[in-house]
């Protein structure tokens, strides 16, 4: 089993401890294992048990379950569980703003055993008969089970990627051709993907059955001849806004996308890009400039080690980071309201500041910057007083508490964080999670040129679930001149490569190596730290 499958397990297991009204102090234990766990990509393959009771935050219990799974691929209390637990009521617990002890009610007390009676109870105005439910949550968990909905059958990118690159790869050995390509939404790099499409150049007859696909995402696998390839490739990857854009677009025989492009006058367009926005009137112009790669980022700004919620030492952070050829590190850790995440008080602070001083004489030339991730209050105050938040080279200002907001609150909230003088970056602006939770409403415009105002950075956070700030708002920050820092918001030393997926919609966006922050080089971003201090 992965890291993942066990903390999803651990999550469960907990979950209905407490719907079955077992003990608070073992449930509260299992649940925190998981969430250490679900935030890293540790790998616990091979494990004794003696090293998996020496992991920071499982204890000897918690190690014996993970031990447990590893071996059988199975839990003897979860499985005891799930046998007496409808299934329906089990899936209920994945609606947001319910948590155990309120499915336990709605089961106990209406005898609801699944999410569509859960609806149809809404609609009927049930929920309100019982304790702790007003016409507020009822209407609340009836938002969260449409978005719940409406979700169903879709992945994140980045959970479907390697299975895709791997089934192509397959393909061609198959059928004996280089000729095989992801096309469609996989190939433009969407951060939601509802089906993996695959075009092959083969006369012969296909079908998915052969294919294993243990993440249950809908393949579809489309032909055509050899000298049709780059024709149909071209025209399978756009969206139809794209195509529709192209005047006079008809099939044509070619040998390579960019002989297409250039037979109706056009700048050759990536196919992150095709998604019938503005590109077409930009490349009839030559107007599209060179995106961001990957390679030109130089440093890895807002991540997290074990001084607050993260899996790895400052020091492990840093060597690794160093080994993947960065020039530097920021570390942000949770400022102290993040108590959840064991966020810092002033004394520890204090402590890691020491410990960077030592690690930066030992690493050198590469260097750790003194950052922190500083909640952003209810009030749109930062964490701390002054004379701590001066200690920090940056800031990344988050919201992480009382998410519900209106778009008024949360835009001024947000917007008396950026007036700060101390946030450097705003981090990810609307503290979505793709496919779990929509974020709160914000005006992305005020917010934008508030950071224009205020030479405030905008976080494009690259963790797969959030790639937040939408891409989609990227060309008006380019516009507003406001630079985006591409930042992983990494929990442990994997986390750093999702940069990649950072990359990949920072793309989509047309994000320029000029315009990104963390492509300046180890000086160029300390002299910008001091000046922005100064």
């Amino acid at each position: 089993m992965t890291t993942e499958e066990i903390a999803h397990a651990l999550k469960l297991t907990a979950q209905l401890m407490e719907l079955h009204e077992e003990n608070p102090f073992k449930i509260k234990s299992i649940a925190n294992a998981a969430y250490k766990l679900d935030k890293t990509d540790i790998d616990l393959q091979g494990k004794s048990l003696e090293e998996l009771e020496k992991i920071e935050g499982i204890g000897k219990g918690i190690a014996a379950k993970i031990n447990e799974l590893l071996l059988t691929e199975n839990l003897k209390e979860l499985t005891e569980m799930v046998a007496k637990t409808p299934i329906g009521v089990i899936e209920m617990l994945r609606i947001k703003g319910i948590g155990p002890k309120k499915v336990g009610q709605l089961w106990r007390e209406l005898e609801i055993e699944s999410i569509g009676e859960l609806l149809y109870a809404c609609n009927e105005n049930r929920l309100l008969t019982l304790k702790g439910f007003g016409a507020k949550t009822q209407a609340a968990v009836k938002t969260q089970i449409e978005f719940f909905k409406s979700n169903i059958g879709k992945f994140h990118y980045a959970s479907v990627e390697k299975f895709a690159i791997d089934l192509v790869e397959f393909l061609k050995k198959k059928y004996k051709t280089d000729l095989v390509s992801l096309t469609g939404a996989m190939r433009r790099k969407c951060d939601i993907i509802e089906k993996i499409e695959i075009l092959i150049a083969s006369d012969a007859t296909l079908s998915v059955e052969e294919v294993e696909n243990t993440k249950e995402v809908k393949v579809e696998l489309i032909t055509c001849s050899q000298n049709e390839f780059y024709s149909k490739l071209f025209e399978t990857t756009a969206t139809e806004k794209h195509l529709e854009k192209i005047s006079n677009f008809k099939f044509q025989i070619a040998g390579s996308e960019q002989e297409i492009y250039k037979s109706y006058n056009l700048q050759f367009i990536e196919p992150e890009l095709r998604e019938g926005l503005n590109e077409i009137e930009l490349a009839k112009e030559n107007k599209i400039p060179k995106l961001i790669e990957l390679e030109d980022l130089k440093g890895i700004l807002h991540n997290h080690s074990t001084y607050s919620d993260g899996m790895n030492t400052l020091k492990e952070m840093a060597e690794y980071c160093k080994d993947l050829g960065y020039e530097y590190l920021g570390i942000c850790d949770h400022s102290q309201s993040a108590f959840y995440a064991e966020g810092l008080k002033p004394d520890r602070v204090l402590a890691q500041h020491e410990e960077i001083e030592i690690l930066n004489k030992k690493l050198a030339p590469f260097k750790i910057f003194k950052g922190i991730e500083s909640d952003i209050l209810n009030d749109g105050n930062l964490d701390y007083s002054e004379e701590v938040l001066k200690s920090f080279d940056f800031i990344v200002a988050s919201v992480h508490s009382n998410l519900k907001m209106t778009e008024e609150k949360a835009t001024a909230r947000l917007l008396k964080a950026i007036e700060n003088p101390y946030t450097t970056i705003l981090g990810h602006p609307t503290g979505r999670l793709l496919l779990s939770r929509p974020g709160y409403p914000i005006d992305h415009k005020k917010i934008i040129d508030a950071c224009a105002a205020n030479g405030v950075i905008i976080e494009l956070n690259a963790h797969p679930y959030r790639l937040d700030i939408d891409w989609r708002w990227i060309p008006y920050c380019l516009e507003r001149g406001v630079k985006i820092s591409i930042n992983p918001d990494a929990h442990e030393k994997s986390g750093y490569h999702d940069m990649y997926y950072g990359t990949c919609v920072a793309r989509k966006g047309m994000l320029t190596k000029e315009m990104c922050f963390n492509t300046l080089s180890l000086n160029e971003i300390e002299t910008y730290f001091k000046g922005r201090k100064g």
